[in-house]
Order: C-alpha cells, then sequence, then structure tokens
C-alpha cells in the first residue's frame, strides 16, 4: 500500500488545523506524514504538532500558498502527494481508498475528488481534460504520485492565495493542466469527498478573485476561441437569470465574474 506525504501550508489558523490534525490521527491506513509549512510569524502552531500519532515536519516559507508548497515539494519522499487545506477535514477512510485505488490502477497519475459545497461539482465520474477539469478539481481533494510531481514541477507563484497578485486563485487548475499536458491521466471520482469549511468572503469579492485567475489561466495555457466563447459565456448567462429571478446578489457575483476573468485574460 501507498505512502504519503501531505503538504500542509497554514497561517492565522489553529483551531481549524486541530480539526484537521484530529481527521488525520483517525486515518485507518497509517502510511503517512504530514509536512507543515508554517507561514505564521510565531510559534502559535508548534504545541499542535505534538502528541499526535502521525510524523510532523515542519517547514518554513514566505507566505504565498503556492510559495508553502513549492517549499515542502523538496522534502517529498512519499510514494503519493496530497495538498489538504488547514480548514478541510479527511473522512476517516480516505487516504486507505486513495491507496487501493492507486494500487489498483497502475496506470493511474493522479486523483482528484469533490470538496465542500461550491463550486457545482459534477456527479458522474471522468477522466480529466483540458476541458473538462474546471468543476473537477480543487487542490485539497487531489493525489498525485510522486513521479508525477518530478515531471510537472513547482506550482506557478504567481497563483494561490498570498501570491500578491489579483488572480490569488487556480494554482491546482494550472498544476493539473501542466500534469495532463506531460500525458498524464488523472481521474477524477465524486465519491472522494473531503469537508472543507464554507468560504464566508463576500460573493463579489469570491467572483472578481476566482474569475481573475480563470482568465489568467485561459491565456497563459491558450485555450482555444471556442473555450474561451464558452467560459466568459457562462457569467453572462448566470447574471441575467440572477436579475430574471430578482437576485441581486448572485447578479453581482456572475457579473464580477466576467470581469474578472476579462481583466485576468488581458493580463500579459
Amino acid at each position: 500500500m501507498a505512502s504519503f506525504d501531505l503538504i500542509v501550508a497554514t497561517v492565522d489558523r489553529t483551531d481549524e488545523l486541530r480539526e484537521l490534525f484530529d481527521s488525520l490521527d483517525r486515518q485507518t491506513h497509517r502510511s503517512f506524514r504530514v509536512l507543515v509549512v508554517d507561514q505564521n510569524e510565531d510559534d502559535s502552531i508548534v504545541p499542535l504538532l505534538h502528541d499526535r500519532a502521525f510524523e510532523t515536519v515542519r517547514l518554513r516559507s514566505a507566505r504565498g500558498l503556492s510559495r508553502a508548497r513549492n517549499a515542502a515539494l523538496a522534502a517529498v519522499g512519499a510514494d503519493l502527494v496530497a495538498f489538504p487545506d488547514d480548514d478541510c477535514v479527511y473522512p476517516d477512510d480516505l487516504l486507505a481508498r486513495v491507496a487501493q485505488r492507486f494500487a489498483a490502477q497502475p496506470e493511474l497519475d493522479g486523483l482528484t475528488g469533490r470538496g465542500g459545497t461550491t463550486p457545482p461539482w459534477q456527479r458522474d465520474a471522468a477522466i480529466l481534460t483540458r476541458d473538462n477539469l474546471w468543476n473537477r478539481a480543487v487542490s485539497y481533494t487531489m493525489f498525485l504520485r510522486v513521479d508525477l510531481i518530478s515531471r510537472v514541477g513547482d506550482f506557478d507563484e504567481q497563483l494561490g492565495l498570498g501570491s500578491g497578485f489579483p488572480w490569488s486563485s487556480g494554482e491546482e487548475t494550472d498544476y493539473l493542466i501542466r500534469a495532463l499536458d506531460a500525458g498524464a491521466r488523472i481521474e477524477y471520482d465524486p465519491e472522494l469527498l473531503v469537508e472543507h469549511a464554507p468560504n464566508r468572503r463576500e460573493l463579489r469579492a469570491i467572483g472578481a478573485r476566482d474569475g481573475a485567475s480563470v482568465g489568467y489561466l485561459l491565456r497563459k495555457h491558450r485555450y482555444p476561441r471556442s473555450v474561451l466563447a464558452r467560459m466568459f459565456a457562462r457569467p453572462v448567462g448566470g447574471a441575467l437569470l440572477a436579475i430574471a429571478r430578482r437576485d441581486s446578489q448572485s447578479a453581482h457575483f456572475h457579473v464580477a465574474t466576467f470581469r474578472g476573468r476579462l481583466a485576468g485574460y488581458r493580463t500579459r
């Protein structure tokens, strides 16, 4: 059965990180360690690392989600690598199920699952492609073989929370696109569900941020005009539908998403 390195970037959270670690203590598959990339300015998380049923390695990096993950990639040594957020919770049997899946499918390079309640996740299993991965992947449900990591390399540090750029999400989507371009076989399994704390940020801000990230990726990876048309039409259609329903909050979200995608795409 495969071993796991779980890369956890953390900043400004203790209670949520404790809940994640408690869920890892309960894992039925025991061959894993946690690479904790601590971006706090103090030692507030150190007590959480003690008396655990798993090995922890504390690393440091400058702030930024992609910077943290890149700092940990250099220390990876397990068969499989995962990227749980510091505010998610693993089901007790998650690592066991993932390990069994990789053991049964030696041709499989990666696996993704569902997370939380948003975005609206697809309910059908699929082999990921550049066109269908947009609502079938999120970093905290992503599991990759270590040899794929060595082929793809580091995360794009212009993406991810704390990057300092407007497109501060989408780093995992970028990584998966690069993996697919390298010939990887990655499957989406909607039965793999990871609980995640709801995003309490204002919807308009989320739309602008995530929209800018999508626009950045569409340009970076040279998506064809047919995909561009679809990706820009969706928020327009969503806004019109929300207006028809007199749902001003959703309308503002979709408009912000469209503007974000346009701004991200226009940036060179």
